[in-house]
């Protein structure tokens, strides 16, 4: 017979396995949903603030138009940028499709602007 050692527990049965788990239809994320929530234009709660109390007003649009140069800025290496519209200029992050802040655009003329490594001009 043959010896057996103490310390080594030996399986007589089988492991129990997970049954597969059903998937219903609202825990599933297409991959076209999964991109299109990371590529969402975000704006923090300072840029929001800022935004505010700087009467700085933003369209749908050009939300829009923001967010595809962001994408497009992303793509090309940029992960944070200086966004310059007709009424505002934005500092974002591409990394996470961000609005970080935002400062009315006669305020930006005598700023200088840090840790950007990209600008993106929006035509008027």
């Amino acid at each position: 017979m043959a010896k057996v050692n103490p310390h080594v527990h030996q399986l007589h049965q089988p492991l129990p396995t997970k049954s597969p788990t059903k998937h219903t239809k609202t825990n599933d994320i297409s991959f076209r949903d999964a991109l299109q929530e990371a590529t969402q234009l975000k704006v923090s709660k300072h840029a929001s603030e800022r935004l505010k109390e700087r009467n700085i007003s933003i369209d749908d649009k050009q939300w829009s138009d923001i967010s595809a140069k962001m994408t497009e800025a992303k793509r090309k290496g940029v992960t944070d940028s200086l966004v310059i519209t007709d009424q505002a200029a934005l500092v974002v992050s591409t990394k996470n499709h961000t609005v970080v802040t935002a400062l009315a655009k006669d305020e930006a003329s005598s700023k200088v602007f840090t840790n950007i490594n990209g600008t993106i001009l929006m035509d008027s």
